[in-house]
């Protein structure tokens, strides 16, 4: 059978549900006007938000799905997003371990597309749909952004069985016990 470390990357339709965009794209909304953010090197000008509660509830509901995208029983590491805006760039980078298996959703945009690249092979994602990746075996990046603001949502995963099992943290460790 056939699985993400075959293809490298798997485009997946109706990632989220309609009520599920709905929650997120209002959560979003309201955290921005938090201005409780970190910035990063990747995108430097984009407000992001690391392990967020309620991304990292996604993180554990999306679970189940993405071990039938990838093909393989997973491990959650962490939840990260990204308000992108104007000029925002995703600089072309592979991820650290923890990363191994990564999801990519945008959870509203403005009308503009916004391609990601994958070894320089364009994709747009639609809203609701989602991009598995192997992240930290494939280069991936954005050119800047020329609408107003597009959300994305990342989650990361790693093989259950693969090198990086390991590279979870202890509170982490807990919710990915098999019972």
């Amino acid at each position: 059978m056939a699985n993400i470390k075959n293809k490298k990357y798997i485009y997946i339709k109706n990632f989220f549900d309609k009520k599920e965009l709905l929650i997120l794209k209002e959560y979003c909304k309201q955290k921005i006007l938090e201005e409780n953010f970190v910035s990063d090197t990747q995108s430097p000008i984009c407000p992001s938000f690391y392990k967020d509660s309620l991304m990292n509830t996604f993180l554990f509901l999306k679970k189940e799905r993405a071990e039938k995208e990838a093909g393989l029983k997973l491990f959650q590491t962490y939840s990260f997003w990204r308000y992108y805006i104007y000029g925002s760039i995703l600089k072309t980078h592979t991820d650290r371990p923890e990363c191994e298996i990564s999801i990519t959703a945008p959870i509203y945009n403005c009308g503009v597309k916004w391609p990601i690249h994958m070894n320089n092979k364009w994709i747009n994602i639609k809203v609701g749909d989602a991009l598995m990746y192997l992240g930290h075996d494939v280069p991936h990046g954005r050119k800047p952004f020329k609408g107003l603001d597009n959300p994305q949502v990342f989650f990361h995963y790693v093989d259950r069985n693969g090198p990086f099992r390991n590279n979870i943290e202890e509170n982490v460790r807990e919710k990915n016990t098999v019972y």
